[in-house]
């Protein structure tokens, strides 16, 4: 059993990198927690048979195409690719669909016995450490495709899973034994670093196997693995920095360019407006003339047509 004592605060369960570093190990701590956790998520027992982790490179944290994510394929050949996010960007939901879809069209149907019946499920499970997707107050969700006019289910065989864990201040407060496996471990990952919900991370730690084992893993990482965090952490610290200001010059430029634009219309709007009062003077006194000269050849006197515009006035 782990015991936790003192936290780095680099050592972050929220953090991708260390997320990762826990459940792709090949260790049996390791491989415990993972199957422990996507049981829990899932809702169901589940066995994986293998793994892939991708590696982004250094030079490119600060970039959310770039993932820290976790493919899993279970014995029963479903398929779920589960990632941590510090920070959700706001195109987040898309980028969700997106892998999910990826993952899903992954699956090889051509073979001899393949065919649309053999696809198996496939899940984007995503736990969001800062911030809101959602409106609601419910830390968990499960998208699926749905007819809500007509309250149909597609019956699909992918599914969206979220948990936001900045959420959870409500499940915090309930006792470890009224908890769901799903709260507990969301509980771990928010609460871990915590110093005020210690006595909370130990008891959940003595009370969930896999939550045990990832907290095993945490205690054993090296002092080598520790300053390779702290180096990363410094890194996408100023890589973060650097797109948050550019991410702020260029809401900037584009405030500008819509100030600008505003401008720019309602200046044209008075000069379209100035300039058709002119047209419209030049047009006037074009039918004028062209109404006094066919009066003038009807036969009628200068007098006579003099007379008839005093009348009008």
């Amino acid at each position: 059993m782990a015991n936790i004592k003192s936290h780095d605060p680099i050592i972050d369960p929220c953090w991708d990198p260390v997320f990762k570093s826990i459940f792709t190990r090949n260790t049996v701590p390791s491989e415990i927690a993972r199957k422990k956790l996507l049981s829990a998520i899932l809702e169901e027992p589940v066995k994986e048979i293998s793994i892939s982790a991708n590696e982004p490179p250094v030079s490119r944290l600060d970039q959310r195409q770039i993932r820290y994510d976790i493919q899993c394929l279970f014995n029963s050949g479903e398929r779920a690719d589960i990632e941590m996010t510090l920070y959700p960007h706001k195109w987040e939901v898309f980028r969700m669909e997106y892998y999910l879809s990826r993952l899903f069209a992954n699956q090889e149907i051509r073979e001899e016995k393949g065919s649309y019946k053999t696809l198996k499920r496939s899940y984007q499970i995503s736990l969001l450490a800062r911030g809101r997707l959602f409106e609601d107050s419910r830390f968990d969700h499960r998208f699926i495709y749905y007819d809500p006019e007509n309250k149909i289910p597609f019956g699909g065989l992918t599914a969206i899973i979220t948990l936001e864990l900045e959420k959870l201040a409500v499940t915090a407060e309930k006792a470890v034994s009224a908890m769901s496996e799903k709260e507990r471990w969301a509980v771990f990952f928010k609460y871990y670093n915590d110093t005020e919900k210690q006595p909370l991370i130990q008891e959940i730690t003595r009370e969930e196997e896999g939550i045990a084992m990832a907290a095993n893993v945490i205690s054993g990482f090296t002092a080598a693995e520790v300053a390779f965090f702290h180096e990363m952490s410094v890194e996408k610290y100023e890589l973060d920095m650097r797109a948050h200001a550019q991410e702020a010059e260029e809401i900037g430029e584009a405030r500008g360019e819509a100030r600008g634009w505003e401008k720019g219309r309602v200046e044209g709007r008075a000069e379209g407006l100035a300039e058709g009062e002119a047209r419209g003077r030049v047009e006037g006194e074009a039918r004028e003339r062209t109404r006094i000269l066919d009066m003038l050849k009807s036969g009628k006197s200068p007098e006579e047509i003099l007379t008839s515009y005093d009348k009008q006035q």
